[in-house]
């Protein structure tokens, strides 16, 4: 081979090196892009209560630190990795819950190594800059929103808003249905009180604070007495003694049994057995470890109850 040869050879083999490294380059820059595309895609923009947050846009491990929305996650096809203790007690949920661990108010370490990809929690929730440290963190006020913007609320948050809203118009077209079923069989008129004790202590609820009393007064649309509509519907509930039940009573009683130890004498006082619900087999008795939650799940259930108690043949 002589001099003229090689000399051809040489630069033809540089400028082949020269094209495949341009090359490289080129795919290189290509896979770069894509994955910054690829990466804007993961993340969306949530609007909170307390400003934008970045949180992945199909999150896949939820911690759930406020208690009354675990439920809300499972209606939309998502199990939470973690949760407190409380929706763990609700019957409603059935084996649901079974794979989420129960991480306390005091179990930052534990959430720490069960790696969330987002975390929930009430907005007046202690521990948020906690959790911040760990994952994306969104918050919710309880009683900023009703039953259903809750549930919508939610779907924002994981990104399966079109989900949620899918469950809110079922919900109104099943309530409606429910709602005709209960007046024609106990009338227009009648009137609701929901209550319960939590150990020694009563309370009486208003129309958005669990324990059925969005199906009885917003779902079914049924009345509350009118004392009890001016007192306890601004606050959400009211304290009150053995005394003054008929204060508040309705023509139909739901008495939630069973959390916190309660203290059920009232039930022996002869306040309560003179009170014309319970003699006429008007006081309807409810779980109040599932009824206290006002998700989807719960609600479906208690609507299910409760129709069925007011409608049912004595």
């Amino acid at each position: 081979m002589n001099k003229r040869t090689k000399k051809l050879l040489v630069s033809f083999m540089t400028m082949l090196l020269a094209i495949a490294l341009a090359a490289c380059g080129n795919k290189s820059e290509e896979a770069a892009s894509s994955g910054e595309n690829d990466s804007k895609k993961e993340t969306r923009i949530y609007k909170g209560e307390k400003g934008d947050v970045e949180v992945p846009a199909e999150p896949k491990r939820v911690a759930m630190m406020a208690a009354t929305y675990a439920g809300n996650l499972l209606e939309l096809g998502i199990t939470p990795i973690a949760v407190n203790e409380y929706p763990k007690q609700n019957k409603f949920y059935g084996n649901k819950l079974d794979k989420a661990e129960v991480v306390t108010a005091d179990s930052y370490e534990k959430l720490l190594e069960l790696n969330p990809d987002l975390i929930i929690t009430y907005s007046d929730d202690k521990n948020i800059k906690k959790y911040k440290e760990i994952a994306p963190t969104v918050t919710m006020t309880y009683d900023k929103y009703d039953y259903l913007e809750q549930h919508v609320e939610i779907g924002k948050m994981v990104g399966k808003e079109k989900e949620a809203k899918a469950w809110v118009e079922e919900w109104k077209k099943k309530a409606a249905d429910a709602r005709e079923k209960v007046k024609s069989a106990i009338g227009e008129d009648k009137t609701f009180m929901v209550m319960e004790a939590y150990g020694k202590d009563m309370y009486v609820y208003g129309k958005n604070w669990g324990r059925g009393t969005e199906v009885i007064y917003q779902a079914l649309q049924l009345k509350a007495p009118a004392k009890l509509e001016k007192d306890v519907f601004g606050p959400g509930w009211k304290a009150i003694s053995t005394e003054v039940i008929p204060t508040y009573a309705g023509d139909y009683i739901f008495v939630g049994t069973g959390t916190g130890n309660p203290d059920n004498s009232f039930m022996k006082s002869n306040v309560w057995k003179e009170l014309p619900a319970v003699k006429n087999g008007h006081a309807i008795k409810f779980d109040s470890e599932s009824f206290y939650f006002n998700d989807p799940i719960s609600l479906e259930k208690e609507l299910d109850f409760i129709v069925n108690e007011l409608t049912k043949k004595k």
